[in-house]
């Protein structure tokens, strides 16, 4: 790098503080070593052959990479001490929830919380190559002899209606019948809790009215809040419902319960955060 920058291997040997012949044989073994020629004589100097040139582009980006080193490392070492935990959120869960669910650990001393929403089994592997401390999920994973997973139940809760005033008032007349002529938005296939109504849909003999579906619930919230239509979610987030958002319970799906779940890779929790969060306890609304 030194001769190609300097152009000849006289003037490398004095910026090195070593002798030409060094420099010479070192340059030589580097050649021999990647079988092609680096450097030609061009009049009273070197000059780089289209490999030497290649060769200087990439050693250039090695040394940037060498001179951030030592600042990644730093703030590397920065953020162990501000005490990291990164969370995956199986995509749909609501949001509310989880910030009710991470409330144990937002007061930690020098914390830094990483947040990371999509599938479940991207999660776990992410989880798996311990990029993720842990993931919260709708569902329990399913066994893998190949993935040793531990699953802990971090809530469980009723599913409930909510509607704007002006709906939920109608809609509790003859609930849960009124919602056959009701308009309803649904969770998108990808969440546990679209099988969960699906099946209290059937049993209750209903084919309700779905005019929107929605991948996320926080924006499910939002447009049903704006009243285009009814909206489930879970019964232990039903004041921070009612205070955000102004809507109003309707009904409650009788004998349908939702489990969210915290799954690590470890029997026995090492991650102080972690095990700060999985020993409050399973959370549960009447």
């Amino acid at each position: 790098w030194v001769v190609a920058t300097e152009g000849s291997m006289a003037r490398a040997a004095e910026r090195l503080g070593v002798a030409v012949q060094t420099v010479s044989s070192q340059v030589r073994a580097l050649e021999r070593s990647l079988g092609v020629s680096l450097l030609r004589p061009a009049g009273r100097g070197l000059a780089l052959t289209e490999a030497g040139r290649l060769a200087l582009r990439e050693a250039d980006e090695l040394f940037r990479i060498g001179e951030r080193l030592p600042a990644l490392l730093t703030e590397a070492g920065q953020r162990a001490a501000r005490q990291r935990l990164a969370v995956g959120l199986a995509d749909g869960l609501p949001k509310l929830l989880v910030h009710r669910l991470l409330q144990p650990v937002l007061g930690a001393s020098g914390l830094h919380l990483q947040c990371f929403e999509g599938p479940p089994e991207d999660l776990l592997a992410q989880l798996a190559l311990h990029r993720l401390d842990v993931v919260l999920s709708d569902r329990a994973p399913a066994s893998n002899p190949n993935l040793k997973l531990y699953t802990h139940r971090l809530c469980e809760s009723p599913l409930m209606w909510f509607a704007p005033p002006r709906l939920a008032a109608a809609a509790r007349r003859d609930f849960p019948a009124s919602l056959q002529h009701q308009p309803v938005l649904l969770p998108s296939t990808h969440a546990a809790m679209r099988g969960l109504l699906e099946r209290w849909f059937e049993r209750q003999g209903l084919q309700p009215q779905v005019v929107g579906e929605f991948q996320d619930s926080a924006l499910l919230k939002t447009f049903g809040a704006a009243g285009l239509g009814l909206f489930p979610a879970m019964a232990l987030v039903q004041e921070e419902l009612q205070t955000r958002y102004g809507v109003k319970p309707v009904g409650v799906c009788e004998g349908v319960v939702e489990t969210i779940y915290a799954v690590g890779t470890e029997k026995r929790v090492q991650h102080p955060l972690v095990a700060r969060l999985l020993a409050t306890g399973p959370k549960s609304a009447p």
